[in-house]
């Protein structure tokens, strides 16, 4: 990263250059010795010591451990200080709020959970996000101060244009237009909004299955069915913010639903959301068919046909019959998309594993022209969560890391 012939800027902006480079290179690897960072960038060993001088009296590395086992003197090594800064995120359902806080490193260091308070409860939204944030920072050790930044994981999304959330008739209380205001007026740190299947598209890109990835699906069928769409390695998000909401999209072998936004449901939803399995293993003659809610009743359904022996056709008829629904509305998206990659995620497809992953990939070549390649998805633990998390971390690093200012 060291300056090369025609590489505009000042030297100024070259060192904060070469100061980014090897702060990502520490994130990525660990930590680094001077003689290797000088490698990795191709700086020479007298730029990438004051290099490292001039991070470490900016707290932003620290000197840690020394080399061992290798011939010659123990070289000092050095890692991104954790305590640089911290960001925060929240993953928001009907039926709690999940919030985490991490160091600039990644590493969560506090976890909080509330259950949500019901729709007769008169508790706000605002108090609903700080009292779960303060729980995780508390677990973090930390105060509300200490948060670079927030970001907020919804179903739905908030509309750009009027601030009002949209296509999540199901989270009471979250529809004020004036609730973005409040939010900013109680939060002292910069927060930002966005959709949860976005978020998982994120933690996929930079921690799972899309990694190295600029145009990919991600199709999520947990308490609802949706997808996100990445484009030239960036979220696309619609007008209104409601591209990917997939549940509403009319597919053959559905009835027509009319009113999709008073309903909540669609075509693609009532084909092959979670409630769809259950039912459909009824029809095809399983017994045994467990209680709870529809995420958790479909999981434990398709994971058990995937286990299912050779001679349990029902098992197998139903493991089929999912694959073909899942890949009638997927067919449309490809076709209209034409994705290098398609991510199968949520427990309702990642329950599957291979064996659905396969029977799915089999459909779709047969029902749509584009050939994209499909993957299980490889954030299991809270992805929606993740992704906030890394979200926030991304805009964090970008200004905690700049060191040109």
């Amino acid at each position: 990263m060291a300056g090369t012939a025609g590489t505009p800027g000042t030297p100024r902006v070259l060192r904060a250059m070469n100061d980014r480079t090897a702060l990502d290179l520490l994130l990525e690897h660990g930590p680094l010795s001077r003689t290797r960072i000088g490698k990795l960038t191709g700086l020479s060993k007298p730029t990438a010591s004051q290099l490292l001088a001039r991070l470490e009296a900016a707290g932003l590395v620290l000197a840690t451990g020394t080399t061992e086992g290798r011939p010659g003197p123990n070289a000092q090594l050095y890692e991104v200080n954790p305590a640089a800064a911290y960001a925060a995120g929240l993953d928001v359902t009907p039926q709690r709020i999940r919030a985490a806080v991490a160091d600039v490193t990644g590493r969560t260091v506090g976890h909080h959970e509330l259950p949500a308070p019901g729709r007769r409860s008169a508790a706000p939204v605002v108090q609903q996000v700080t009292d779960a944030l303060d729980g995780a920072v508390k677990a973090a050790g930390l105060s509300r101060a200490d948060i670079h930044r927030l970001v907020i994981g919804t179903p739905g999304a908030f509309d750009p244009h009027t601030g009002r959330l949209r296509y999540a008739s199901h989270l009471p209380g979250w529809h004020s237009p004036t609730l973005l205001g409040e939010l900013a007026a109680a939060l002292p740190m910069p927060f930002e909004y966005e959709n949860d299947v976005n978020l998982v598209a994120l933690a996929e890109q930079r921690l799972g299955a899309a990694r190295n990835h600029t145009d990919f699906v991600l199709l999520w069928n947990q308490e609802g069915l949706g997808a996100a769409l990445v484009l030239g390695g960036r979220l696309h998000r619609g007008w209104t913010g409601g591209a990917g909401e997939v549940g509403f999209l009319p597919v053959p072998g559905a009835p027509l639903v009319r009113q999709v936004t008073r309903a909540n449901s669609g075509g693609y939803q009532e084909l092959a959301g979670s409630q769809a399995v259950p039912v459909l293993a009824r029809e095809l003659g399983i017994e045994d068919i467990p209680r709870g809610p529809y995420p958790e009743v479909a999981a434990a359904l398709i994971e058990r046909a995937a286990a299912a022996p050779d001679d349990d056709e029902p098992h197998h008829r139903l493991l089929r019959a999912y694959a073909t629904r899942l890949a009638t509305g997927l067919a449309s998206l490809v076709s209209v998309l034409d994705p290098e990659l398609v991510v199968l995620s949520g427990t309702g497809l990642t329950a599957g594993g291979e064996v659905l992953r396969a029977l799915v990939q089999a459909e779709l070549e047969e029902l749509a022209a584009p050939r994209p390649r499909l993957v299980v998805g490889d954030v299991r633990e809270h992805p929606v969560l993740r992704g906030a998390l890394e979200s926030a971390l991304a805009a964090t690093r970008d200004e905690v890391f700049d060191t040109t200012r």
